[in-house]
């Protein structure tokens, strides 16, 4: 069987099934990714995590995570890997105003216990009326979540409110 190749791509679970020795590596690059030792947070959010999302999470650039990778199982470097541009917005939006919270979901417990809170969050944020604001509660920057959340249209502001809690505003501006 062919070895997996290391792109942004490639989903953490499938990296650590193909090369579980790398595990020691993704967290030496990247402190957050320690949570990857709780068995049922590796079961669930590695598998619909990309190497792209987590170089956010991990806050590392895309290319140097991948290289890093690369060569630790033999694999060579690659200097063509496309860098998206951020898309996520870290700068307090003008459209935010506290008062305009309408729902708030802390997820952490829900992801230490291994549940995916992607389905609970977007019926929250189906529900949310026109300028109305969904605060999201995470041990970490929830970029899988994100990601869903700007393929519907919502805009979001990131706010980091400490090493392992996150705050993320989702906004329904239509």
């Amino acid at each position: 069987m062919d070895k997996l190749i290391i792109t942004p791509k490639t989903k953490i679970f499938d990296l650590l099934e193909a090369y579980p020795q790398i595990e020691d590596v993704l967290i030496s690059v990247a402190p957050p990714f320690k949570k990857l030792k709780n068995p049922v947070l590796r079961k669930t959010i590695t598998k619909i995590t990309t190497l792209s999302q987590a170089s956010v999470i991990g806050g590392i650039k895309v290319e140097e995570l991948i290289n890093k990778l690369r060569a630790e199982v033999g694999q060579s470097a690659t200097d063509s890997i496309e860098a998206e541009d951020s898309k996520y917005t870290t700068e307090k939006p003008d459209w935010f105003d506290e008062s305009n919270i309408s729902e708030s979901i802390d997820i952490r417990e829900m992801l230490n216990a291994g549940e995916q809170p992607v389905h609970e969050v977007l019926a929250l944020l189906k529900k949310l009326d026109s300028g109305k604001i969904l605060k999201v509660i995470a041990p970490f920057i929830p970029v899988p979540l994100i990601d869903k959340s700007l393929s519907l249209n919502y805009e979001h502001w990131l706010d980091k409110n400490g090493n392992e809690e996150f705050f993320v505003y989702f906004r329904n501006h239509s």
